[in-house]
């Protein structure tokens, strides 16, 4: 499904330059369930970003679906990213004046999705993740947990591959922040493609793999299985060497 190889990713800070990310390598196959730990600072959003298309990598090659979108125009990865890609991110990212049911449909204005179409698919997300009763209302008046379900709705209004979520449940109390996961984890088993980044090991155990970043380059990268409790997962992301 996607092949990175030999990302860099260099920013300009001051008079110094900055990698965030050195010669990344992976490869993601459908229906994965990735988690992407690793010290503050590692590269792990840039790494997101760039897998979403949110950014380009300063040099390497990007394929998707065996197809190098590295040196794509702006506008042909624009709409790579509306219809291929759905983001999940710690701060919801709904727009304040819209409705619930407004801000799912929103993907689908960008893909010209004709308006009874899109109100219907919005309907059908919104009663998906529990919301038909939050229709009308405006991200104000939710919760954080329905907001990030919510946000949830959205990324799946253009039946993506992939989803890629940052932080999902970093500012949600533990009981909703378990909700949120056990939703991803059900649309994983439903065939949608997971990439997480976080900080929060219990987080990282739900995923099936774990990719560690540490000064910009993976240094571990292992499928999980049934014996990787959370302390395990912590024990790995934490690792100094």
């Amino acid at each position: 499904m996607i092949r990175l190889e030999n990302i860099v990713k260099h920013y300009a800070l001051g008079n110094n330059i900055v990698k965030a990310l050195d010669g990344v390598s992976l490869v993601i196959e459908r229906n994965e369930f990735i988690s992407i730990m690793g010290p503050s600072g590692s590269g792990k959003s840039t790494l997101l970003h760039i897998l979403g298309c949110l950014d380009t990598a300063t040099s390497g090659s990007y394929y998707l679906e065996d197809v190098d979108i590295s040196h794509l125009s702006d506008k042909e990865i624009a709409r790579i990213r509306n219809q291929h890609f759905g983001f999940v991110f710690q701060a919801y990212n709904l727009l304040p004046e819209l409705t619930a049911l407004e801000n799912v449909e929103l993907p689908m204005i960008y893909k010209r999705t004709p308006t009874k179409e899109r109100r219907q698919k919005a309907e059908y997300l919104l009663e998906k993740v529990e919301l038909t009763h939050r229709l009308t209302h405006y991200p104000s008046q939710l919760s954080g947990g329905e907001q990030q379900r919510v946000a949830i709705a959205r990324a799946l209004a253009n039946d993506p591959t992939l989803i890629l979520a940052d932080e999902p449940t970093g500012n949600l109390p533990s009981e909703h922040g378990e909700e949120i996961m056990e939703m991803l984890c059900q649309l994983n088993e439903e065939g949608t493609t997971l990439i997480v980044v976080t900080h929060d090991p219990k987080v990282g155990s739900y995923a099936k793999k774990l990719i560690r970043l540490r000064d910009g380059k993976i240094v571990y990268e292992d499928n999980i299985t049934e014996r990787f409790s959370s302390e395990y997962v912590s024990n790995i992301a934490t690792q100094t060497v």
